[in-house]
């Protein structure tokens, strides 16, 4: 007698998923070798298996896999844009559309997307919205998380497909510093603060690549100079900050002033990156030797050892997208950060930059 095909036991749901990851996974490894990331994916396959070895709660796996999943979407919906220079844009969600505040965001926002950036917020209302509004939603990006009393994401970026959810503040933050390469604070409450303190932090510390931060007032208002008072006489009058860590930021209530320290920024210099101990400067277009002269005068105290050299890219570099640009090479201290910011600003002031700089960044 011929056995009826649902009288058969059928392979359980897990079972299924497990035989299809053990496919995918054996596909995957197949072709490590070849792979241009390959080493590095095989690092964080052996991770998970690793960690799928010890005793750990069913609430670390949530939470690890919650990260992933925050992280996946970020960086699926940044690729395309991966070549556009942005600035993130940070305030209050409760400041109204109307006031001053908002409509200074909404004109900072249209100012830097004429320059030729994207705009990124946090999606909620207030200056988020502002900032969204201003850029218009093709030069847009959201980044939402979900709170019990505040936000859906505003209409300006709502159904967009650059709107990306997170679940946790950490993973959205890791991707508001990755992203962007400006920083503009307006007034808000503690989440302003948090960021801005974090933009700092981070940037001092030498963890964020050097990005220009402005804080932005209001025309006649005092919220960034009062924090800058407090910094002043709490942090940096008892030496628990640099003298020169002010240099990390620029505080004005003029949008010429903080659309012109973005712009000027990326005058002469390109990006750096560390290769080994050395800090390698791109930039637009070569020093002149009596500019790197000068820069040796006036910078040899955040020198380990040795010159500011001009150079051409190391063999390090040769998977960046960058290779071709010219190049300094120093051995920073990697601690007066502030000073380094001050070195930057020497070197757009000392070289010739390109023509078109002055219209639209260079895509990155």
């Amino acid at each position: 007698m011929t056995a009826n095909p649902s009288d058969l036991p059928q392979p359980s749901r897990s079972m299924l998923n497990v035989q299809s990851l053990r496919s995918t996974l054996n596909e995957l490894l197949d072709h490590l070798p070849e792979m241009q990331h390959g080493a590095l994916i095989a690092q964080a396959l052996g991770l998970i298996a690793r960690i799928s070895q010890d005793e750990i709660d069913r609430l670390d796996w949530k939470i690890l896999n919650a990260s992933l999943q925050d992280m996946e979407r970020a960086f699926t919906t940044f690729y395309p844009y991966r070549h556009i220079r942005k600035v993130s844009i940070f305030g209050s969600a409760r400041i109204k559309p109307g006031t001053e505040e908002y409509e200074q965001a909404k004109e900072f926002a249209k100012c830097v997307t004429q320059q030729g950036y994207m705009v990124i917020t946090g999606a909620g209302g207030g200056i988020m919205a502002a900032g969204n509004e201003g850029a218009g939603m093709d030069k847009s990006f959201g980044l939402n998380i979900q709170l019990p009393f505040e936000q859906g994401a505003n209409h300006f970026i709502q159904g967009d497909p650059k709107l990306i959810p997170f679940k946790y503040f950490f993973t959205r933050k890791v991707f508001f510093l990755k992203e962007s390469d400006a920083l503009a604070l307006f007034p808000g409450g503690f989440g302003t603060q948090d960021e801005a303190f974090e933009c700092l932090t981070l940037t001092q510390t030498g963890k964020s690549a050097p990005v220009p931060l402005v804080l932005i007032d209001k025309p006649g208002g005092h919220y960034w100079h009062d924090w800058s008072e407090y910094i002043h006489k709490q942090l940096m009058k008892r030496g628990l900050i640099s003298a020169d860590d002010p240099s990390l930021y620029t505080i004005t209530d003029d949008l010429d002033v903080a659309c012109n320290a973005i712009s000027s920024f990326y005058q002469v210099y390109h990006s750096s990156r560390y290769v080994g101990s050395q800090l390698v400067l791109r930039l637009k277009t070569e020093l002149s030797d009596a500019a790197v002269d000068e820069l040796n005068d006036r910078f040899r105290d955040i020198l380990v050892t040795g010159r500011i050299e001009k150079t051409k890219p190391l063999p390090q570099e040769a998977q960046d997208e960058s290779y071709g640009l010219p190049r300094l090479i120093l051995n920073f201290n990697q601690r007066d950060l502030g000073r380094l910011y001050q070195l930057i600003a020497a070197v757009n002031f000392l070289g010739n930059p390109p023509p078109e700089v002055s219209a639209h960044p260079e895509r990155k």
